[in-house]
């Protein structure tokens, strides 16, 4: 594919964000054409529109007939009715997580798009925080992990629960980490302010012995992204909001290390490490994950996250509203 003709639909709050970052990539990209956008709301598809410099298209099948790559940042509900008509002209789909709002459409996606030639990516933008992929290199083997994952309460993401609203950033990362069957879910939560659960913690039990304990809250007064992982001689700390890791690892007394050391025992020292990214503070995980989903089409490579692994997500973010409402 020479030219990646890019359609946007959604022009909310994390529209625009998409629209800004799809702008600027495809000034920098000749390859990549910013074709238009579309929203139900008139007024909000116009200014978007403008703002950008792009067309505003009157309808879903106008849009479609002019793109061959498609970012869909709507509703939650409104995902799989969009990508389904999507496929059927051959589009490839970016779809903001959680990738559907139920199990069935996930796999009803995944078995219309199964014969097709098409790019698929979820936005689980998590992977794409240097973070993260700062430990890329690093072995992970975790074998206990404690996720937090806090936000002061805003109506946006209110039509779903903080499961599928926030917590399923971290199902995601940890069903990646772990990489072994989940074995076993207890969950509680309850609704205070929506009509949705609104805090919840979940303990996720793997056939490894992994196990994971995930709390996610959308009515605290303070903002947390943490994610800490405990494995054999290694505790892994990773801020997403500050976009840093810390490794603290135990390694013998002779072993040579570039990191800050203290000893423990006559045999061993702990050794701490800052795995860093270049300019890491200015990286920008949203326009990191398009770039990397528009490379993905360019090139013919793999997808970073996959619809299967999007799918994944939403089933024990399923199974684990199903342990809390029963």
């Amino acid at each position: 594919m020479n030219t990646i003709n890019i359609g946007l639909i959604g022009c909310g709050h994390l529209g625009n964000i998409h629209a800004r970052l799809i702008n600027e990539i495809c000034k920098i990209n000749t390859g990549f054409n910013f074709a238009g956008v579309y929203d139900i709301d008139e007024n909000k598809k116009n200014e978007t529109a403008a703002k950008y410099n792009t067309k505003g298209f009157g309808s879903f099948d106008e849009l479609f007939d002019s793109v061959n790559t498609l970012v869909i940042v709507t509703s939650t509900s409104s995902h799989f009715e969009i990508a389904e008509k999507a496929l059927a002209k051959n589009i490839n789909l970016f779809i903001e997580k959680p990738v559907t709002s139920s199990l069935k459409e996930a796999e009803r996606l995944i078995d219309i798009s199964r014969e097709m030639k098409v790019k698929i990516q979820v936005g689980h933008v998590e992977r794409f925080n240097p973070a993260l992929t700062s430990l890329e290199s690093f072995d992970m083997k975790p074998m206990f992990i404690e996720s937090h994952r806090l936000a002061q309460f805003n109506p946006r993401g209110t039509d779903v629960s903080v499961i599928q609203d926030l917590m399923i950033h971290d199902i995601d990362i940890i069903l990646h980490l772990v990489n072994s069957p989940l074995e076993k879910i207890d969950a509680n939560g309850v609704a205070i302010i929506s009509k949705n659960v609104d805090i919840a913690n979940a303990r996720l039990t793997f056939q490894n012995g992994c196990v994971a304990n995930v709390t996610a809250s959308r009515i605290s007064l303070k903002k947390m992204r943490k994610m800490r992982i405990f494995q054999q001689n290694a505790y892994i700390s990773i801020d997403f909001a500050s976009n840093k890791s810390e490794i603290f690892r135990l390694v013998d007394l002779n072993e040579k290390t570039d990191g800050l050391s203290y000893h423990v025992s006559e045999s061993k020292k702990i050794i701490f490490e800052e795995p860093k990214i270049d300019n890491a503070e200015n990286i920008n995980p949203i326009k990191n994950e398009l770039e990397t989903f528009f490379t993905s089409i360019i090139e013919n490579k793999p997808v970073k996250v996959s619809l299967a692994e999007g799918k994944q997500a939403v089933e024990v973010a399923d199974k684990i509203m199903k342990i809390i409402s029963s």
